[in-house]
C-alpha cells in the first residue's frame, strides 16, 4: 500500500476514534464494534476507511456508541459482551477460538452486519456453522472490474429498505454471486438483489445469468449480509447510504 491511501487511513481512524470519545456525551441507544483489517485487499481496505467514517458520523447522529478495532483476537466472549452488534468490515475470524466466541455471541441474541468479503466462504475456509448462517450460500463466482449495477429491492416493508426506491443505481462495486442461492433457504429473506437487465455484467470476469441476492437476512438471527464493500466508491450514493444507515440502526434497535 502505497503513502497515500495509508495516510487517509490514519486520518479516518483518528475522526472514528474522536467520534467515539463525544458519544459518551449521552448514553447510547445500543453499542456496536466494528472489526477490520489494514494488510488485506487495498480495495476492501479504502471501502473500510469509508464506511468507518461513515458510521462514526452517524453515531453522533443518531445517539449510539461506534467502535472499532483491528485486534481480531477481541473476538472473544468478555469483549463481545459489551456490545449489541458487530460488524466485520473488510475480513472475517480464521482461529478456531474466535469462530466459536463469535457462534456464541450469535446464538446468545447478538447483532452482526457483515459486507462484501466478510461473507467470503469456500472449500478453504471449513467453517460450515458460518455457511448455515447465510442461509447455504457459498462463494461462487463474480464479475471482474468492478461495475456499477441496478439494484431493485425485492421487500420494501422492512426496516432496512424503508425509504428506499424500489430500484436504484449502485456504485461500482464487486458482485458475488452465490450457489445455492440463499433466496432457496426458507428462513433467508432476501431484501435486495442484482437486477437481471445488468447481465451480462463484467469485461474479464463474466456473470451472464442466474439469481444474485446482494442483501439479505437469515431469520434464525439478528444478522444481515451486505455485497457491498468494494473499493472508495461504495459510500459515494445518498441512497445506498440511507440503507446502510438503516440496516446498522435496525440491528441496534429492532426498528
Amino acid at each position: 500500500m502505497n503513502k497515500k491511501p495509508f495516510n487517509r487511513f490514519v486520518i479516518i481512524l483518528l475522526y472514528v476514534h474522536l467520534a467515539s470519545i463525544f458519544s459518551f456525551a449521552q448514553k447510547p441507544t445500543f453499542r456496536a464494534i466494528a472489526f477490520y483489517s489494514t494488510n488485506v485487499e487495498r480495495d476492501h481496505v479504502q471501502f473500510a476507511g469509508d464506511v468507518l467514517a461513515f458510521f462514526a458520523k452517524l453515531s453522533k447522529e443518531k445517539h449510539f456508541q461506534f467502535d472499532s478495532t483491528s485486534d481480531w483476537s477481541n473476538t472473544n466472549d468478555e469483549f463481545l459482551k459489551n456490545y449489541q452488534v458487530v460488524l466485520w468490515i473488510n475480513e472475517f475470524p480464521h482461529t478456531e477460538e474466535e469462530r466459536r466466541a463469535f457462534e456464541r455471541y450469535m446464538t446468545r441474541g447478538g447483532a452482526w452486519l457483515g459486507f462484501h468479503v466478510s461473507g467470503y466462504n469456500d472449500k478453504d475456509t471449513q467453517w460450515p456453522w458460518f455457511v448455515d448462517f447465510l442461509g447455504g450460500a457459498i462463494f461462487y463466482t463474480n464479475n471482474w472490474p468492478p461495475l456499477p449495477a441496478k439494484l431493485i429491492i425485492d421487500q420494501k416493508n422492512h426496516p432496512v429498505t424503508k425509504n428506499i426506491p424500489s430500484s436504484y443505481r449502485s456504485p461500482i462495486n464487486e458482485w458475488y454471486q452465490w450457489k445455492p442461492s440463499p433466496r432457496l433457504n426458507k428462513d433467508v429473506q432476501v431484501l435486495v438483489s442484482l437486477d437481471s437487465s445488468n447481465y451480462p455484467i463484467g469485461k474479464k470476469d463474466i456473470i451472464y445469468h442466474g439469481d444474485l441476492p446482494v442483501v439479505w437476512t437469515n431469520t434464525r438471527y439478528k444478522m444481515l449480509y451486505m455485497n457491498m464493500g468494494h473499493g472508495d466508491q461504495v459510500m459515494t450514493d445518498p441512497i445506498q447510504n440511507r440503507m446502510i444507515s438503516n440496516a446498522l440502526t435496525w440491528l441496534g434497535t429492532g426498528k
